[in-house]
């Protein structure tokens, strides 16, 4: 297990950037500073208790002597007061050294924190459009945010916490036998033995905690993901219970596992600075009892500081072993994302650019989902002219909307090609193409912003051409309702665009197709969800476009596709008709 939990670490390590890693490494130099401290602050219980006991004793020391000569002080009856402000001092310091790096640890860990997020989303983005059709939102959802969080509470902070107090242990532990041998190793020995039971008995059960927990908090994600997009559907069914139900069962679940899991990481420092205080009050028993308590008092004294310390980052370095252990399936979750590559040829300027000036070529272009399912499309072959309008029909399942996302360049034929112009779109002028198009779907995504944000999706704020704005909005029949409003372009379309209508939703979608310049705008079942009436306006925003745009359009109704150049009919596969249109 030990060494399954380093490969992860390590995984992870080498997505963190160069600059962090080197923040690191001066992290561990101040640990070691820290250890510094640590070691003075206990070793210098035998000179201060010394000075109080018998300070004609200390002064007979030629180093102290010298020191206490060099400050001026020549009588042992005045050194007590010195001797107490460089105690205190010590102390202080080392205080010091461990909440500088305690504040810089948890700094650095949230820094990592930023860095494998962003770097975890946008690898999900650059994914090729048919990993994403092929998975749960929501497990990515909570991969990228819930996940990466755990990872800094679960694994980065307490691995900080492991290094640092374990470096502490170490040193405590060798100052403690330096200063009391046989004492110090008998108490060291029972510490490792009770935690190496604890750990023993313990690793089965946070193997299965961590796994529960990355199960269900994919499951509370997905669940609230259900509830509230299936929002209408939930109360109109009357359906509440049902989903209450379902969440409350997956959250107990998750909560138990996370709860079990912090119990077997914090009980045994209960249980161990007991046994340290008990050990602590029998030692001092005996040496009264023996008589010897006033010359032993230095060593009572380190050990009792040394075991108040030893004791806490002892747990400390348990505490941060068991989290980091019970979040390794979270980790390996994290880690798959991890390893989304990137494309090849990110960043890279194409080798001959797409301007889009004659003509689409579908060339005998065959396409299937998977080796195990049939061909949706086989053999298809069609040419699409430079501001035709085209119109697309056939059952559901022939494989409409499958054309249009390989036309689109979001799925690669498994056989034939795309040519654009004379040019085949490849994985590296693909990006090229994709620059003239614009995608109006049956649902256009908008966000919760306003409906200038909306039109110049994706555009920095700073960046958005106010008056083209305007401009694309006439062109799209919108900009005269959006005049008449209060806030006009500022208005906000809430989530998912519920404060507007159908029909407005989908003049947006067009709008913003036309703020991009797009040469080819492709509607995929655009007015399918319109009434009549709102499906003839937007119609007419479409037939109103200049003709140097491309349309292409899936429809299910024949007289949606009346104002088409031509219409082409699929079914099992290819092209059952082609139907031009006399205007």
């Amino acid at each position: 297990m030990i060494d399954s939990v380093f490969k992860n670490i390590y995984k992870v390590w080498r997505h963190i950037s160069k600059a962090q890693r080197l923040k690191f490494k001066w992290l561990m130099v101040l640990l070691v500073l820290s250890s510094f401290a640590e070691i003075l602050s206990i070793g210098a219980i035998f000179p201060f208790f010394g000075v109080l006991l018998d300070p004609e004793m200390i002064m007979q020391n030629i180093y102290i002597k010298s020191f206490f000569n060099f400050l001026g002080i020549n009588n042992s009856n005045e050194i007590a007061l010195p001797m107490t402000v460089i105690f205190s001092t010590i102390i202080l310091l080392a205080a010091l050294v461990r909440v500088l790096y305690t504040w810089l640890s948890v700094r650095l860990s949230f820094a990592l924190g930023v860095d494998l997020s962003d770097d975890i989303y946008k690898r999900t983005l650059y994914q090729p459009y048919i990993i994403h059709v092929s998975r749960n939102s929501s497990g990515i959802i909570n991969g990228i945010w819930v996940k990466v969080s755990e990872v800094i509470f679960y694994i980065l902070m307490p691995l900080m916490s492991l290094i640092g107090s374990g470096l502490l242990v170490v040193s405590i532990v060798i100052t403690l036998v330096l200063v009391t041998p046989s004492v110090a190793l008998e108490a060291i020995g029972a510490l490792i033995v009770l935690y190496g039971i604890i750990v023993f008995v313990t690793k089965g059960k946070l193997k299965v905690g961590s796994k529960i927990i990355a199960i269900e908090s994919n499951n509370v994600i997905k669940n609230l993901q259900e509830g509230l997009n299936g929002i209408r559907d939930v109360l109109i069914d009357g359906s509440q219970e049902s989903f209450s139900k379902i969440y409350k069962e997956t959250n107990s679940k998750l909560r138990r596992a996370q709860g079990s899991n912090q119990i077997m990481g914090q009980v045994p420092n209960l249980i161990l600075t007991s046994l340290g205080m008990i050990l602590i009050a029998f030692l001092a028993y005996f040496l009264t009892a023996s008589g010897g308590f006033v010359k032993m008092m230095p060593t009572l004294a380190a050990l009792t500081l040394g075991l108040q310390r030893l004791i806490p980052n002892a747990q400390k370095v348990y505490a941060a072993w068991s989290t980091i252990a019970g979040s390794q399936s979270s980790l390996k979750d994290v880690i798959d994302l991890f390893e989304q590559p990137y494309p090849q040829d990110l960043n890279k300027e194409p080798i001959r650019s797409i301007t889009f000036q004659k003509e689409i070529e579908i060339d005998k272009v065959s396409f299937r989902y998977s080796k195990k399912t049939p061909y949706i499309l086989n053999g298809i072959n069609l040419k699409i002219k430079k501001g035709s309008r085209i119109g697309f029909v056939g059952t559901t399942g022939c494989g409409k909307s499958t054309l249009l996302d390989i036309i689109m360049g979001l799925l690669t034929p498994e056989g034939g090609a795309l040519i654009i112009d004379g040019q085949k779109v490849t994985s590296l002028n693909c990006r090229s193409w994709q620059k003239n198009i614009s995608h109006v779907p049956q649902s256009v995504f908008l966000a919760d912003s306003s409906i200038e944000k909306n039109i110049a999706f994706g555009v920095p704020e700073e960046l958005i051409d106010k008056d083209k704005v305007i401009s694309v909005a006439k062109q799209a029949q919108l900009a005269a309702i959006i005049e008449s409003w209060p806030d006009k372009f500022q208005t906000r379309v809430g989530e998912r665009g519920v404060q507007l209508s159908g029909g407005q939703c989908q003049r947006i979608g067009i709008a913003r197709a036309l703020y991009k310049n797009s040469k080819l705008i492709v509607l995929d079942e655009a007015t399918s969800a319109l009434d009549g009436e709102t499906e003839k306006e937007v119609l007419a925003s479409i037939q109103a476009l200049s003709n140097d745009i491309t349309i292409i359009m899936i429809a299910h109704r024949l007289n949606t596709l009346s104002f088409c150049d031509e219409i082409i009919e699929l079914g099992e596969g290819g092209v059952v008709k082609i139907t031009n249109n006399e205007k």
